[in-house]
């Protein structure tokens, strides 16, 4: 049975007390209230080992935004597979669009991403999605499809399995505007029927596929009852405890 999840992608925000601040609250938090999904974030990569030390028993997932796609060498500012190994931490995010807007990252840069996280036993957390003008030309399936198969359509099918993947549009990030519920599933679905096109359907079936467009306190019951869209990868509403934990509660019954 696939996982629902919650994470936070907090970008480059907060400085260092600020930060620690935050990943208190989110332990006692956690400790207080029971929840019905799993709980990631993905600080910025300085803050990570205050995260492993706050979370040492693992309450919350602890993801780095990004990664290199070489395993080491002449890569002045680039962190490693290795390195996040070596602390432990769970994963990384991979393709987030903002890396791909000011970044140039494609998805064959996120296929090797993806892959050396998965050979180091991390766990990818994969954004595909388009942009606004490729949905107005009616062209979004035909990107999706793109950047799955390029990103992701080399793994095996126990590798695939592994892999948590986040459709975020990307006329919907930070700009206030949401796709609908519907718009979100019609995606989430589509995503799902070509993996099972590739790998079959019960692989399929054990894939979690999260929304990452603007999900706020009072949207994101709604776009979690979908039946394909198994939680979301929280900008904005993931910098402050009240709105975060209330997105969390939207998996409450």
């Amino acid at each position: 049975m696939r996982k629902k999840i919650v994470a936070g992608n907090w970008k480059m925000n907060k400085n260092y007390a600020e930060a620690s601040v935050l990943m208190f609250q989110l332990l006692e938090y956690k400790k207080n209230n029971p929840t019905n999904c799993e709980i990631f974030i993905a600080p910025p990569s300085i803050y990570l080992t205050t995260a492993k030390e706050i979370f040492a028993d693992k309450e919350i997932g602890i993801y780095a935004q990004d990664m290199s796609e070489y395993p080491s060498g002449a890569y002045t500012g680039e962190l490693s597979v290795e390195m996040y190994q070596s602390i432990e931490i769970d994963g990384s995010i991979i393709a987030h669009s903002e890396r791909r807007l000011y970044h140039g990252e494609t998805d064959s840069h996120a296929n090797r991403k993806v892959k050396a996280l998965l050979d180091a036993g991390l766990t990818p957390i994969y954004c595909n999605g388009e942009t606004l003008e490729q949905r107005k030309n009616g062209q979004h399936f035909e990107v999706i499809k793109n950047q799955t198969q390029v990103a992701l359509f080399t793994l095996s099918a126990d590798e695939i399995k592994k892999v948590v993947i986040a459709y975020e549009p990307v006329w919907a990030i930070g700009t206030g505007e949401t796709a609908t519920p519907e718009q979100a599933q019609e995606i989430h679905a589509y995503i799902r029927s070509l993996i099972a096109e590739k790998y079959g359907k019960e692989v399929a079936d054990e894939i979690s596929i999260l929304y990452g467009g603007s999900v706020k306190p009072d949207n994101a019951k709604e776009i979690f009852s979908k039946p394909d869209v198994d939680g979301g990868l929280i900008g904005g509403a993931a910098l402050k405890l009240e709105d975060f934990s209330k997105i969390i509660e939207a998996f409450n019954p």
